[in-house]
């Protein structure tokens, strides 16, 4: 499972993550050349970071 987050919503996502996988989730930056395609998954603003397991 991938979530991706803007600055914003980047609590919320860790916190849906762990509510739904049961384990401690790995944050990372988008890198600048995917951003522009990778929305936030809980609004329209662009992904800054992707929220994953391993």
């Amino acid at each position: 499972m991938e979530k991706y987050s803007c600055e914003k919503h980047i609590d919320h996502a860790l916190d849906m993550f762990v509510a739904e996988e049961k384990v401690f989730p790995i944050m990372d930056k988008i890198e600048e050349d995917k951003k522009l395609s990778t929305k936030c998954s809980y609004c329209e603003e662009p992904g800054e970071y992707i929220v994953s397991r391993k």
